[in-house]
């Protein structure tokens, strides 16, 4: 075993090229050899304690690979080795191993090194040294304030900041060195009072020393004794201008999220957009839209080469009364070619611009006013980005910033393209509203009643009002139908749903229903033969055709109100299909509302109708409607009908003020579906003005009958007319006696014409047919056809009646 020198010389052989205050020789097996000195004063061991031992013992951890893989190879190397110092601490020394001539014992190594970390640390001095660098050094801002909230000391960074030196802002409080920190102070005031940490978010702002704004994160800390008496506070404060303005951006995100596109309406829209953008983004917004898009339309092609015809649709402005605007709102403006608006649109990319830029500087002087506001309100940065929506350009907003200091970044284009974005999508779906709105609309009007008769039964009045924009156009419609024999037909109905399919399928009702009532069929016969209407539509459609998933019920679904009113007899006939009662308002100002059989919804098939018969005073007003009246968001059906009840008691002279007096009293602000209000004074036909003869079935009597018909005629002064209506009487009361049965009874009635009516009772309906040259017969009703303005035949409980009617003279 050699000697501590020995070691040193074979160190000084090998060339070692680090101090050799550590020197250990290790056979092939990694036992230790010989310790030196330096290695004792390392590590603490002494030669007698670890000769011998496996050098492993020795290791804090694992040799690194590297020097493993050296060893193995009979190599050197030189590695960082953590060491175990005798009383357990951890000492990390760099090793340099070198391979020794073999001798006698075989291969052997010598490690030298020098520590590089001693476990018992810097001295105090070092330390306190170290810690001032620290602070001194620190990349935040760092300052120490007194019991009083007086400056002590600051870091560079803090120095920097405040744009004065240390011993400059020493003793002096925070108002003392900047008036505008006064918030601040009361802060430090209040962590001296209380020795409780504070933390506060502060809004950009520029501090003395810096050239721009920042925003700030202070940490206000008590540094106390001891005994825990406050000594003092130190200030940490951090930039958080990057951290703020991603908030912020995220925040307009959000907000732009949940505010545009809150109505279905195109310009208010476009309003919103510019309304969140000026909030913490942009000072001035303009939003252009595509003329067509602004009408509601097709969005047109952008062209390829020529100028951009954009209406100006909204904007927005830090400053009141939006005074940067140079084109009004509902005005259109002509982009040329080569404008900056002009190529955006055409590339469909957002575009970041400074007011310096050529292509910027080069519009500007072609518009000299828009010049100018660019100059008074000194803008100097501006995004110029496309409002896209499924691959379509719809129109253009501007953002421009002259209060913000800022100029935009390339983070601010993408904000504001994920904006536009968003509002594009809204927009698209506002047009697209608007468009099968409008269509919808102009289908349902074409269908309902350019105008209402005038019939002498009957006075009218009615409201119709589509439902707002958050619905769209539903199904309502209404209906007044002359009939024969001075009767008039009165109808409300509602299909369920809104747009395009619901008025189409209004129409068809509508249609269906005219139809049959020139059949002049009953009240719950029309309603049966609407309902298998109904049920064929259901079938030979689906819910595809309604715009519904497959799986979906089929139901159109709708209800009707069918009513007849007879002026003759004073009395109204109705039946309803689900549909809400009629109120009757009597000549005293009484309501009521009639107790009709409510009868199954449209389109159930196999249920019965049944039909009421009511008699109504003259003077009599009946209330038909939709339940879009009397249903509303904010009461239920009973609410509703209370308040119709209300508006209708005691009403005015005019119906048209009773609609108006409905509409204020009952009707919400925002009614969420379609309304339908159809008002019907009751008239009769006084008892001078009919007159009836029961004949029996003798065709002697035939001329008889003509006779009296004429002498009728000549009372009422109608001595015109009397030519016609003998030969129409005759022709009528000869079919009565020779193809039909008893009873038979001829009746004039002289209402907005003159009626005359036979009836009998066999239900065998007439024929029209044309004869032959030779034929003795079957030109009796061709005849009637050719002297009647209208003519035809109903069934009657007892049998038929065939009627004609003739003008009266002017």
């Amino acid at each position: 075993m050699g000697n501590q020198s020995d070691v040193s010389g074979a160190a000084a052989d090998a060339g070692s090229a680090v101090p050799e205050d550590f020197a250990v020789v290790i056979d092939a097996g990694l036992r230790i050899m010989a310790w030196s000195a330096g290695a004792r004063a390392l590590l603490g061991h002494a030669s007698d304690d670890v000769v011998g031992l496996p050098a492993a013992e020795l290791l804090a951890a694992d040799l690194p690979h590297s020097a493993r893989r050296h060893l193995s190879a009979g190599e050197p190397w030189t590695s960082d080795v953590a060491l175990r110092h005798r009383d357990g601490d951890r000492v990390l020394v760099q090793l340099c191993g070198t391979p020794l001539p073999a001798g006698e014992a075989g291969s052997l190594w010598l490690v030298t090194g020098a520590a590089a970390t001693y476990a018992s640390g810097p001295s105090e001095a070092d330390a306190a040294q170290l810690w001032d660098r620290a602070l001194a050094q620190l990349p935040l801002s760092v300052a120490v304030y007194d019991r009083g909230a007086r400056f002590v000391a600051c870091n560079q960074v803090m120095s920097r900041a405040m744009g004065m030196t240390s011993d400059e802002m020493k003793g002096l409080t925070l108002t003392e060195i900047q008036a505008s920190h006064e918030q601040m102070d009361l802060l430090q005031r209040e962590v001296m009072r209380t020795g409780d940490a504070l933390h506060s978010e502060q809004e950009p702002g520029r501090a003395p020393g810096e050239l721009a704004d920042h925003a700030w994160s202070v940490y206000l800390t008590p540094l106390k004794d001891p005994g825990g008496s406050v000594q003092g506070l130190s200030a940490l404060v951090i930039d958080t201008t990057e951290q703020y303005w991603a908030r912020r951006r995220l925040e307009v995100l959000n907000e732009a999220s949940t505010r545009i596109g809150s109505t279905l309406d195109v310009t208010r829209t476009a309003e919103e957009l510019a309304e969140v953008a000026v909030s913490g983004f942009a000072d001035y917004v303009v939003v252009d839209l595509l003329e067509s898009v602004a009408r509601g339309e097709e969005p047109e092609p952008v062209p390829p080469t020529g100028p951009v015809v954009l209406s100006r649709s909204a904007y927005a402005s830090v400053l009141p009364g939006c005074p940067e605007a140079a084109v009004p709102v509902g005005e259109t403006a002509t982009r040329p070619a080569h404008s900056p608006a002009a190529r955006t649109l055409r590339t469909g990319r957002g575009t970041r611009l400074r007011m310096g830029d050529p292509v910027l500087r080069e519009w500007l002087a072609e518009s000299p006013p828009r010049g100018e506001a660019v100059r008074q309100f000194g803008m100097h940065s501006v995004l110029l980005v496309p409002l896209r929506a499924r691959g379509i350009t719809l129109g253009l907003v501007y953002l421009v910033r002259h209060r913000t200091p800022e100029a935009f970044t390339d983070d601010d284009l993408l904000l504001a393209e994920e904006m536009a974005a968003r509002a594009a999508v809204s927009i698209d779906n506002a047009r697209r509203y608007t468009q099968e709105r409008r269509t919808a609309l102009a289908l349902q009007r074409s269908l309902l009643p350019e105008r209402l008769p005038a019939p002498a039964a009957v006075d009218l009045a009615y409201r119709y009002l589509p439902a707002g924009s958050a619905s769209g156009v539903g199904g309502d419609w209404f209906d007044v139908i002359p009939l024969s024999g001075g009767r008039v037909a009165l109808v409300v109905g509602d299909v369920v749903g809104h747009g395009i399919h619901a008025s189409a399928t209004m129409g068809r009702l509508r249609t269906a229903v005219r139809t049959l009532a020139d059949v002049d069929l009953a009240p719950d016969e029309l309603l049966t033969q609407l309902d298998d209407l109904v049920v064929r539509l259901d079938r030979q459609e689906g819910p595809e055709a309604r715009g519904l998933p497959s799986g979906a019920s089929g139901e159109v679904g709708a209800t009707c109100l069918y009513a007849v009113y007879d002026p003759v007899s004073c009395t109204c006939r109705m039946a309803r299909a689900g549909h809400p009662p009629p109120a009757l308002v009597a000549p005293d100002g009484t309501v009521r509302y009639l107790d009709l059989p409510a009868g199954p919804p449209l389109g159930v098939g196999g249920l019965p109708f049944e039909a009421v018969e009511v008699e109504l005073d003259e003077g009599s007003v009946l209330a038909l409607y939709t339940d879009g009246l009397i249903e509303a968001a904010d009461h239920d059906i009973d609410r509703g009908l209370d308040l119709l009840r209300d508006a209708l008691a005691h009403p005015p002279s005019r119906l048209e003020d009773i609609c108006d007096q409905v509409v204020r009293k009952v009707i919400p602000v925002a009614p969420a579906d379609d309304i339908v209000l159809l008002l019907a004074r009751t008239s009769a036909l006084d008892a001078d003005r009919v007159h009836t003869w029961r004949l029996p079935t003798d065709p002697a009597l035939v001329a008889g009958a003509r006779r009296e018909a004429g002498e009728q005629l000549t009372v009422w002064g109608l001595d015109e007319l009397a030519f016609a209506t003998e030969l129409i009487v005759s022709e009528l009361v000869t079919n009565a006696i020779r193809y039909g049965s008893a009873p038979i009874e001829l009746r004039l009635l002289r209402g907005d014409t003159l009626i005359c009516e036979v009836s009998d009772g066999s239900s065998t309906a007439p024929h029209l047919r044309r004869a032959r040259t030779f034929d003795e017969g079957g030109r009796g009703l061709l005849l009637v056809a050719q002297l009647a303005e209208r003519w035809g035949s109903r069934q009657t409980a007892t049998g038929k009646t065939i009627w004609a009617e003739l003008p009266l003279p002017t």
